[in-house]
């Protein structure tokens, strides 16, 4: 099981779960759910290394970044990640 930590509250998810449910039923807004708006950036405070590659539109949205993801995109791989928005 993987552990999702945002604004102090953890949610504990399947290996490899998306994070979009998570996060939006935490108040992270989301629109197009694609990956090209940008309203779903998340910063990660820890655990990086716990999340999927970047995918194309992330990279294409936010470059090469350690600290922000899309949240609409990436998945929980395992372990524990902190983020914020």
């Amino acid at each position: 099981m993987a552990k999702l930590v945002l604004n102090d509250d953890e949610v504990e998810l399947e290996d490899g779960s998306e994070l979009k449910e998570p996060c939006e039923e935490a108040g992270v807004p989301f629109a197009c759910t694609e990956g090209v708006c940008g309203t779903c950036v998340i910063e990660v405070k820890e655990g990086k290394e716990n999340l999927s590659e970047m995918t194309q539109e992330e990279l294409d949205f936010l470059g090469e970044t350690d600290d922000e993801r899309l949240a609409c995109q990436c998945k929980i791989k395992q372990g524990t990640v902190k983020i914020d928005y």
